[in-house]
């Protein structure tokens, strides 16, 4: 699918994936062309291995596609020099995946702090922010609770509190309820649009769940490795 227009965010051109595995290439992705403006939601769906979680790397500068190109503003991601993509993924882009991967030694206000530390912010506003952001997805009593003592739903919370903590343009998330119940599923990706409604953020989710999928404003399918309209 090629959807185009004004003020756009994020495009793939003829994006291309393949694997070379015991002398045989394997084809993921074939032909992916998407266009994605500021606020999208998008649910990408498809069964196990298909390749919802490449096509979310290649969106978001961590995995460079075989063919293609791919663009941020206007600018194409796989062009940029290392210092630029690191830049670009840690203030652009907020990533949630299906593990939340936090730190284990820290607490909650502690791994919410990392992508602000890593952007060189003196430690006492990135505390603010970190502190900000959790009051935001409902952590303020849970702050100083390392990851292992709360919940799985808070676990993802804090998670999310981390992918925002810069302010990014667009949020990936891939399989981001994959461990939760529904109920608490539900509630995590509620705060995920809830975001989307009120800062304007573009989201991706990479979800084999329909019910999830129905709460984005379009989904789409992978199909031997092309992207269709659901």
């Amino acid at each position: 699918m090629n959807r185009k227009g004004p003020g756009g965010m994020l495009s793939l051109e003829n994006v291309n994936k393949s694997f070379a595995h015991y002398g045989n290439i394997i084809e993921v992705l074939r032909e992916i062309n998407l266009f994605l403006n500021p606020a999208d939601t998008l649910a990408i769906m498809g069964a196990s291995g298909v390749g919802k979680s490449t096509l979310l790397n290649i969106m978001g500068s961590l995995e460079p596609p075989t063919e293609g190109i791919v663009r941020f503003e206007g600018q194409e991601l796989y062009g940029m020099t290392e210092t630029e993509v690191t830049r670009f993924r840690n203030r652009r882009v907020g990533f949630v995946f299906q593990f939340h991967h936090l730190l284990s030694e820290f607490n909650a206000l502690e791994n919410t702090m990392m992508p602000a530390l890593i952007a060189r912010y003196p430690r006492r506003k990135a505390m603010g922010m970190a502190k900000e952001c959790l009051v935001k997805v409902g952590l303020e009593t849970r702050m100083t609770h390392r990851a292992g003592e709360l919940s799985g739903g808070e676990q993802q919370r804090v998670a999310i509190a981390r992918s925002i903590i810069m302010r990014p343009k667009l949020i990936l998330a891939d399989e981001p309820t994959g461990n939760l119940d529904w109920s608490t599923g539900e509630g995590v990706v509620d705060l995920l649009l809830r975001f989307n409604k009120e800062e304007g953020v573009a989201m991706v989710i990479a979800t084999h769940n329909h019910r999830l999928a129905e709460k984005m404003s379009m989904q789409m399918e992978i199909v031997d490795g092309r992207l269709r309209q659901s």
